[in-house]
């Protein structure tokens, strides 16, 4: 049971750096200083499509690796 939960655990963990990897940035660049900022037009809308998918999907990923973790040290214990 430890070796198929730290499989799965080390599946997570790949798939959550590549779901990272994959959403777009949202620094701004120095760009911004010469076009006035015009990017914050757009700052607090929400998210759609394709970054609304890999952000839900990030956060899923995040909740399993914690509770995977939390079973394996629990397993651990006893």
């Amino acid at each position: 049971m430890t070796n198929f939960l730290m499989i799965i655990l080390w599946i997570v963990s790949v798939l959550i750096i590549a779901a990272v990897l994959m959403q777009p940035s949202k620094n701004n660049d120095a760009m911004a200083s010469f076009t006035g900022g015009a990017s914050d037009l757009f700052s607090e809308s929400k998210s759609r499509g394709f970054e609304s998918f890999i952000q839900k999907v990030t956060v899923v990923l995040g909740i399993l690796f914690f509770a995977i973790a939390l079973v394996l040290m629990w397993i651990a214990q006893h």
